[in-house]
């Protein structure tokens, strides 16, 4: 994986995460999917894995598609937070 994504073994809402071969087969190679987590279920499963709700992030950084996918923690890379970007200010005359 990128040196820029940090492991992240357990996963919270607002988190974005890579998800790739290493979470589940289902998203290796070109499947992978850029996530942003907006509910974890706490319900008992598998030991390490878990399942995340939360909208499939486009090329332009946009939600694409609600999804719910069964993943492996030990597999789920978060990328680093987006500092904002510094508004326009208008001039004031």
């Amino acid at each position: 994986m990128d040196d820029r994504l940090l492991r992240t073994p357990e996963p919270k809402p607002g988190d974005v995460l890579m998800i790739g071969a290493e979470a589940s087969v289902q998203f290796a190679g070109d499947r992978h999917l850029t996530f942003r987590v907006i509910s974890v279920d706490r319900k008992p499963t598998y030991h390490g894995w878990v399942w995340l709700t939360g909208y499939v992030i486009d090329e332009r950084g946009f939600a694409a598609d609600r999804r719910e996918v069964f993943v492996q923690r030990r597999g789920l890379y978060r990328l680093p937070k987006r500092q904002p970007t510094a508004q326009p200010t208008k001039e004031r005359r």
